[in-house]
């Protein structure tokens, strides 16, 4: 298959969606195949997902080395680099014939909320698609839950992406219910599809943050990062706080993360003789 440089229009009139899964949990990850699934009702489906776990990945692309490709069943690819890296691959080199409509990433193993999604490999991946002019839902629950806790909200909320013209990034967190872990997936499937949706903000997550320092056998240190969340509760309105009420929370993130207001930082320089400051230029007016 050639690889081509351009991104490939979309093809009017296709009976189907064209839909591109992704996440970071790795290709094998069984939030993947719920996730393929719940949107195999809904379109044309082609997995690019990493070979093996790449967490924490954020938007990290793989530039100064190569990657590793195999289909490791019809339209599953498993990609030797990050989340990012597979939806890239997968847009520009799978699909060469026509675009896909929606980058779906998931069902990741652990919440996404708050500040997580700056470190999110799962929301990489959904915000790569969206650099690349279509919309991307990335979609988490909780970890050591079935997965398919989240599959009528990744379905409902995909077919309403495919029904919208304009495109959307969003970052959907799936609670489960408190003693149902071990539910039915018909009992799963009842309990989630009474869930109720809100749409929400970014909340902020507090983690217990730690560095543990261990010794290898032949007595040299090394190091883990990182502490399990101290603080769930959130404030109304927010993610953490929707899915600590037992809803489903849905933020609209945007990619253009430029503080809204410019004035303070340009005061701030300004205030310095030595820099030659550039005045701001007036603000639009407001439409009427």
């Amino acid at each position: 298959m050639a690889v081509q440089t351009e991104q490939p229009k979309k093809v009017a009139g296709n009976a189907r969606p064209l839909i591109l899964v992704s996440n970071d949990d790795g290709v094998h990850a069984a939030g993947l195949a719920v996730l393929v699934s719940a949107m195999a009702s809904l379109g044309d489906v082609i997995v690019s997902a990493p070979d093996s776990e790449r967490s924490g990945a954020s938007h990290s692309m793989t530039f100064h080395s190569h990657l590793r490709a195999s289909e490791t069943s019809q339209g599953w690819w498993a990609v030797s680099g990050t989340p990012v890296d597979c939806v890239y691959f997968g847009m520009i080199h799978l699909c060469t014939a026509r675009a896909p409509d929606l980058v779906v990433s998931g069902i990741n193993a652990g919440y996404n909320l708050g500040t997580d999604v700056f470190y999110s490999g799962t929301v990489g991946a959904a915000a790569e698609g969206r650099l690349r002019g279509c919309s991307g839902l990335a979609v988490s629950t909780e970890r050591g839950v079935d997965p398919r806790w989240a599959a009528h909200a990744s379905r409902a909320i995909a077919k309403r992406l495919l029904d919208s013209d304009t495109p959307q990034l969003l970052s959907v967190n799936v609670p489960f219910v408190p003693g149902h872990e071990h539910a039915s997936a018909a009992e799963i499937d009842r309990l989630s599809g009474a869930m109720r949706t809100c749409v929400t903000r970014l909340g902020h997550r507090s983690y217990e943050d730690r560095v543990h320092r261990r010794e290898d056998p032949h007595g040299r240190p090394y190091y883990w990062i990182g502490g399990p969340p101290s603080d769930m509760s959130g404030k109304p309105g927010d993610d953490l706080w929707a899915v600590a009420q037992g809803m489903v929370s849905v933020t609209p993130l945007v990619l253009d993360i430029t503080a809204p207001d410019l004035q303070g930082t340009h005061a701030l320089l300004t205030a310095d003789p030595e820099l030659d400051v550039v005045a701001l230029p007036p603000p639009k007016p407001e439409p009427t």
